[in-house]
């Protein structure tokens, strides 16, 4: 997926490097902890409430230790001077949809039917040859029970089908 979306992964390898990445998980955890020990709280709801305070106050109202500065200030100066990495989302092409990059993926050859077969249900394909390899990006909605398989024959999109999801048969879905 990150490589559909042409995001290169940087690995924090150094223990400084994973140390300023924890620090201030850490530091919000113990906060986190105490503060829900000291109003003796019984409910996740609860819990939730005060994490989300924290971290309101963390981005917004603390300085700190490190830049001197306001988190939330900080980030928003630098998306304003143009200084920041993060960047709109587009959906890479020949993509279509983000539900072509955010699914699971497997491949399947085409049989002399022009059917291919997922987990013991066979689905037909059209627009693609005897023998070719077709690429599924298949997207699992719990609320409606289905599941959509998009068909991708060599960088372009042959077909859309919608199975239920006991029928396709995947695990936790």
């Amino acid at each position: 997926m990150l490589n559909e979306c042409q995001v290169k992964v940087i690995y924090a390898l150094s223990p400084q490097a994973r140390g300023k990445i924890e620090r201030p998980y850490g530091w919000l955890q113990d906060r986190v902890v105490r503060t829900c020990a000291r109003e003796n709280v019984h409910t996740i709801d609860h819990a939730r409430r005060i994490l989300m305070k924290e971290l309101n106050r963390y981005n917004n109202r603390q300085v700190h230790s490190t830049t001197g500065e306001i988190p939330a200030l900080r980030f928003n100066r630098a998306l304003k001077e143009r200084k920041s990495l993060f960047r709109e989302f587009m959906v890479p092409p020949p993509y279509q949809s983000s539900k072509d990059i955010f699914c699971l993926k497997a491949e399947r050859v085409v049989n002399l039917y022009r059917k291919i077969s997922f987990n013991n249900l066979e689905l037909k394909v059209s627009g693609v040859p005897i023998r070719g390899t077709v690429q599924l990006r298949i997207v699992p909605d719990r609320q409606s029970g289905l599941v959509e398989i998009r068909f991708w024959y060599q960088n372009r999109l042959v077909g859309i089908q919608k199975v239920k999801n006991e029928d396709l048969n995947l695990v936790h879905f």
